[in-house]
């Protein structure tokens, strides 16, 4: 067995009684709040992390909500096929066209969040998208698998399992779409995804840990 087929055993294992709750983002009079602290101010102003939690965006302020972020140019290899960010695999699902979505993945994640605006295909009027040419519908099991091997795929790079296992706070991600018909990744999903796999990193950290006392 692959190590990474064997690190997604363990991932999916572990990810079967993960415990999730979503934080609730308040809007007020003054600006957008996340557990009683103030994320964005009336001008637009966001604080990118606190003692709680942590805000993923790329053009965030700070080196976590950075590099947490799917734009970070990360270089991994997914199925054999090398991707620069983990950006680049969202918005390659939107070609239908085999070869148009690997030269999607050549891109880094600030080029590829733009280059669905070449794509002739619109996923959001079937719900499908594709992977090398084999369709999927995106509110799938077969779909929710795929994104959680891409995610133990990429953190075989090990500045991004470093990162994971840096990061003591919650993730959030406040900018995120909720509505699984416009996006290929919901804000409910990312959180979900990158608080599991971080804490399923930082298990795997102490029970290395362990062995060796």
């Amino acid at each position: 067995m692959s190590k990474i087929k064997k690190e997604l055993k363990e991932f999916l294992t572990y990810k079967s009684t993960y415990q999730f709750i979503q934080k609730e983002l308040i809007e007020r009079e003054d600006g957008i709040y996340c557990e009683n602290e103030l994320l964005k101010d009336q001008e637009g102003n966001k604080i990118s992390e606190t003692e709680s939690w942590i805000d993923v965006g790329y053009r965030n302020r700070g080196d976590f909500p950075q590099m947490l972020s799917n734009l970070f140019p990360y270089n991994f290899k997914f199925r054999g096929k090398k991707l620069n960010s983990i950006e680049n695999f969202f918005q390659g699902m939107k070609f239908k066209d085999k070869k148009t979505q690997n030269y999607v993945f050549s891109y880094y994640g600030t080029q590829a969040v733009h280059i669905k605006a070449a794509s002739n295909y619109n996923w959001k009027e079937t719900g499908v998208v594709y992977w090398q040419g084999k369709a999927i519908k995106r509110e799938s099991k077969e779909y929710e698998l795929l994104i959680d091997e891409l995610y133990i795929s990429a953190i075989q790079n090990p500045i991004y399992r470093n990162i994971l296992s840096n990061c003591n706070k919650e993730i959030i991600h406040s900018i995120g779409e909720n509505n699984k018909k416009e996006t290929t990744f919901t804000r409910y999903e990312f959180e979900f995804e990158l608080n599991c796999l971080k804490d399923f990193v930082q298990s795997k950290n102490k029970k290395e840990v362990k062995k060796y006392e």
